[in-house]
């Protein structure tokens, strides 16, 4: 590797910095490959370590690299889209791409979704579990909730995990889905989601409420957790908003 010096220029150093190296990882660097350690970088570019840790830094929130435990500083692999629009309605498992069903078992689903739901008090329901995976890494971890009622058909599931889940969101999918709403916000990532997602407990998640309206009442209620490092919000055929830019 060459070494590249920075011209002066009236912007912060690292910020330049930021855009210099952003550039090499379009030319020179695949999704997925590991940056050299910060000496080498450094000397590269003629800058003081904490300049360079600044500039990697503002790449790392953008969206543009990762820090994986055990393995260092990897190019990340482009965003996720997640469309937030309420123009185009399927059901979830319907030509999603990159989602793999995991699990599916039958529980009381947490207050808030009973409520929307309207299923009575202690009422079990479905929970299926899924995740979406972008370039063999985990980026999304979703729990469907299916109240009995929605997949009547339904009968007895003995079979394992991925094949309960499926067989669940094939009966879902006899329903005439009538539309779906959605709500996104800004979390930190729980225990669970963040051992899924291989991240630390807190890291920032977007987490993305799906209400799929069947007969004139809620059939399914979905709760994605994203990654907020790696996902963009899309709106139908409408421009990108890429999160943390």
């Amino acid at each position: 590797m060459g070494t590249t010096q920075l011209e002066p220029v009236p912007e912060p150093k690292y910020q330049h910095l930021k855009t210099v190296i952003g550039e090499a990882l379009d030319s020179e660097f695949a999704v997925g490959e590991i940056l050299p350690n910060e000496r080498e970088l450094a000397a590269r570019f003629g800058v003081a370590r904490a300049t360079l840790r600044q500039a990697l830094e503002q790449l790392e929130l953008e969206g543009r690299l990762q820090r994986r435990r055990g393995v260092g500083t990897t190019v990340a692999p482009p965003r996720v889209g997640v469309d937030v629009s309420t123009t185009q309605h399927s059901w979830p498992g319907a030509g999603d791409d990159g989602w793999q069903s995991l699990d599916s078992s039958v529980d009381v689903p947490p207050a808030a979704v009973a409520r929307t739901l309207e299923t009575e008090a202690e009422e079990r329901v479905h929970i299926v579990r899924r995740l979406r995976v972008s370039h063999g890494q985990p980026v999304a971890a979703e729990l469907l909730y299916v109240p009995e009622g929605s997949v009547p058909r339904l009968t007895a599931i003995d079979a394992p995990g991925p094949a309960r889940a499926r067989s669940v969101l094939r009966e879902l999918h006899r329903l005439s889905l009538d539309g779906q709403d959605r709500s996104v916000e800004l979390g930190s990532a729980r225990a669970d989601d963040a051992k899924e997602l291989d991240r630390l407990p807190g890291a920032p998640v977007l987490v993305v409420t799906t209400r799929y309206l069947s007969g004139g009442r809620t059939a399914a209620i979905s709760v994605a957790t994203y990654r907020a490092d790696t996902c963009r919000l899309t709106f139908g055929d409408s421009v990108d908003l890429v999160m943390a830019s």
